[in-house]
C-alpha cells in the first residue's frame, strides 16, 4: 500500500468513527463551515505545537488532525451529493 492509499484508508476509518460517535450528520452549510474551521484550527494548533509556538492544546498529532479535516470535508461532500441526487430523483443507495 502506498502513502496515498494509507492516507485515504485513514480518512475512511475516521468517517466510520465519526458515524459511530455522532450518527449520520446533516447540517446547513453555515454550521458545516463552523465545524470544518474548528477542525482546521486544530491543524493550525498542531503545526504550531510542533514548532514550539502557540498555546498548550490537545491538538498535538498533526496527521490525526489532518485526517479529521479530510473526513469532515468528505462528510460535507456526501451531503452535497445526497442533496443533488434527491433533487434529480435518484436514490442515494
Amino acid at each position: 500500500m502506498d502513502l496515498k492509499e494509507k492516507v485515504i484508508a485513514e480518512v475512511i476509518l475516521e468517517r466510520f468513527r465519526q458515524d459511530k460517535k455522532f450518527g449520520k450528520q446533516r447540517h446547513d452549510y453555515g454550521d458545516w463551515l463552523k465545524i470544518l474551521i474548528e477542525e482546521v484550527g486544530e491543524v493550525a494548533q498542531a503545526m504550531q505545537k510542533e514548532k514550539g509556538w502557540g498555546k498548550e492544546s490537545d491538538a498535538s498529532d498533526l496527521f490525526a488532525e489532518l485526517i479529521q479535516v479530510a473526513a469532515v470535508a468528505v462528510e460535507i461532500a456526501e451531503q452535497v451529493l445526497e442533496e443533488r441526487m434527491a433533487e434529480s430523483g435518484r436514490s442515494t443507495n
